[in-house]
Formats: structure tokens, C-alpha cells, sequence
């Protein structure tokens, strides 16, 4: 249900609109080129356009990250989906400088953190900035509290204060009564929940997430994935979330971002990305995902003043639905009828949707 509710929430979100005040992380022209000669390769596959295995062949450089442009709001999940050797991961490392750009620049907050010194790089990512990667490299010699408040102990926070707020946090991602244990005592899920329980002790505006799920059985991550989108919904952090996995950045994501090659190729709403790939490579993608909670009935419906699908109805005969159920809650209204249904925006009948662009839009076919 709560799934189903976030998803419902996010399907809105497609007519929300940010201005630069929103503008949390902001990405401008950022490359990433590894290899004996980067600014050389560099030169050349900006004049030449070359791809990254004429790069390789010529310069012995990898581009791992070619031109994106990429800007990230408050409080949103930005999921960046791609396979592996896209450049997702390196991205991310580019947002709290793990790694160098070889140009670009990374706007954090309103200031390029390019300026920024190592210390005051170390500071910022103490403070602002929580990281949970796959593997959460947990002190095994630590009991989990102590984990959770390590880097609040680095800080020089005063250790009654410090482990208040891991008991705090251990409650926030359900794993109470287990502070006195030691990592090795854990299962995999409950040692990831640490690791965010780790990242989110200090309190930071921003959380990198790379790829935290992806080595758990199917069914403890789908558990994470509900844990994570109620724990999301409670502490509105603006969150990276780095995956391989469509059908996870869908159910996580308001909005994704897909990679191929090192370039950002596609960004949208999941509903947008499903509806509207950009080409052959995003459709090959999203063709074997379920549209039934996915999109809802304002993405398939017809204007209230529909000519056609109105011609001869008794209107107050027909069902009626809200404009942010999603198609599985239509088919269930259209499996007792032929009439087609009416969706409401709070009190105001808004579209019409019948049987035919229901299935056409389970299909994923044109709607006309």
C-alpha cells in the first residue's frame, strides 16, 4: 500500500516545477577522461566526436564520463540507471570529489566545489553529505552503535551526544535492540541499514547512494527498497541513487537519469521514461516493464469534452475514477463495464478514459 501511495504521489510530479532555488547538485559539462593523456584525449573526442573505443585505441584513455549536464532538486530521489562500465558510479564520485573532473565543473549548494580545499572537502562531506555504497566497509571490531557513531566521533562530538544519536538513528531504520552488536552478528540487509543508519547520523542534505541493494537475495531487497522509500518519505533528503536495475530505479526514483557510454542519454519521471523513451536504447529498457501501477489515468486519458468518447453515454451511469489511480485500479472499475470512466481532479470531472485507450495503454501503444 505504501508503495503503491508513493508511486501515486510521484505520478503528479511530472507537472511539478523547480526553479534554481530548488537546484540542490548541479552537474555542467562534466567529463571524466582515465588514461596516460586526458586533456589531449579529451580535445580530440570533443573535436572529432569520438567514441570510447576509438578513445581507447588512440590514447589508451577510458571516457568515463562524456559532456553531462545533469541538475538534481530538494528532497527528490535522482536515480542514475545504466549498466556497468556507463559511468554512473564515477559520476557520483564526481558529486563529493572522490574523484577529479577532467572538465566541468560540479555546483553543490549554489558553490563549485572545485575551489574548495581538501579540507574544507573533508568538511563538507562530514557534514553535508552521507555516503552508502554497496560495499559499507562496517569497523567489525565496532558494535553497531559505535559504527553508526564513528564519524560523529571524528567530528569530536561529545560521545553521550554522539551515541544518542545513533540509538536515534538505529530506530530510524528499525534495527533497535541491536546496537550491541557487532557487524559479523548481522545479516547483509541489516548491515546496509547500518551503513545508512551511519550516513544519515550526521544529518546531511545530501545522500550518494551506490548501488546499496544490488548484492541481496531479490526478496531483502525489495524489503530495503520499502524500508528506504517510508524512511525517504520521513527525512526528505536529496538522494543520488546510483543502480543497474530499471525495475528498481522505477520504484524508487522521481525522476531518472540513464547512462550509456558515459553520457546522461535520457532524464525523466519514470512515467515520462515509460511513455516516451528517446530512442531504440531506452526502449529495449522499459518494453518488459508493467505499466499497470506505473503510469495513471492522467497519463492515459482523453479531455472531458470528448466528442467521441462521450457520444451517446449517460454520464452519471459511468464509473468514476481520480485522476492519480493508476491503471491497475482502472481495469478493475473496466472488467464490470463498457462504459467508459470518468476521472475526477478533486470534485471536477477532468477526462474520460475507455476501454480501448486503457488497453492501449497497458499495451504501451499509441493512444490515438
Amino acid at each position: 500500500m505504501l508503495d503503491q501511495q508513493l508511486h501515486h504521489a510521484r505520478a503528479s510530479s511530472d507537472l511539478v516545477k523547480h526553479n534554481v532555488a530548488d537546484t540542490v547538485i548541479e552537474c555542467r559539462g562534466v567529463w571524466k577522461v582515465f588514461g596516460p593523456r586526458p586533456q589531449e584525449c579529451l580535445r580530440c573526442v570533443q573535436r572529432e566526436r569520438l567514441g570510447q573505443a576509438e578513445a581507447l585505441k588512440r590514447f589508451d584513455c577510458v571516457v568515463a564520463v562524456a559532456g553531462v549536464d545533469v541538475e538534481i532538486f530538494r528532497g527528490e530521489i535522482f536515480c542514475i540507471m545504466g549498466l556497468s562500465g556507463s559511468g554512473k558510479s564515477t559520476l557520483v564520485r564526481h558529486i563529493n570529489r572522490l574523484i577529479e573532473p577532467t572538465a566541468g565543473r560540479i555546483i553543490v549548494n549554489t558553490e563549485d566545489i572545485s575551489s574548495k580545499t581538501a579540507a574544507e572537502m573533508r568538511r563538507l562531506r562530514a557534514k553535508k553529505m552521507g555516503m552508502v555504497f554497496q560495499n559499507m566497509a562496517l569497523l567489525p571490531h565496532r558494535t553497531v552503535r559505535d559504527n553508526i557513531a564513528f564519524g560523529l566521533e571524528l567530528r569530536g562530538i561529545p560521545k553521550e551526544q554522539r551515541l544518542s544519536i545513533a540509538e536515534e538513528k538505529l530506530c530510524l531504520v528499525r534495527l533497535q535492540g541491536f546496537g550491541n552488536h557487532y557487524p559479523d552478528q548481522l545479516s547483509g540487509g541489516m548491515q546496509q541499514r547500518v551503513g545508512l543508519a551511519r550516513a544519515l547520523a550526521a544529518d546531511p542534505d545530501i545522500l550518494l547512494m551506490d548501488e546499496p541493494f544490488s548484492a541481496l537475495d531479490p526478496l531483502i531487497r525489495r524489503q530495503l527498497q520499502d524500508q528506504f522509500l517510508e524512511l525517504a518519505s520521513r527525512v526528505r533528503k536529496t538522494t543520488v541513487f546510483i543502480t543497474h536495475d530499471l525495475d528498481e530505479a522505477i520504484r524508487l526514483g522521481d525522476r531518472i537519469g540513464i547512462m550509456r557510454e558515459g553520457q546522461v542519454i535520457q532524464i525523466g519521471t519514470p512515467s515520462q521514461i515509460v511513455r516516451n523513451p528517446k530512442d531504440s536504447y531506452v526502449a529495449d529498457f522499459v518494453r518488459g516493464i508493467s505499466r499497470l501501477k506505473l503510469l495513471a489515468a492522467a497519463d492515459i486519458m482523453e479531455p472531458m469534452d470528448s466528442d467521441v468518447s462521450l457520444a451517446g453515454v449517460d454520464v452519471q451511469l459511468c464509473p468514476r475514477a481520480r485522476i492519480d489511480d493508476d491503471l491497475n485500479a482502472l481495469v478493475d472499475l473496466a472488467a464490470d463495464t463498457d462504459l467508459p470512466i470518468i476521472i475526477a481532479d478533486d470534485d471536477r470531472d477532468v477526462g474520460v478514459v475507455t476501454k480501448r485507450r486503457l488497453l492501449r495503454g497497458i499495451q504501451g501503444k499509441p493512444l490515438t
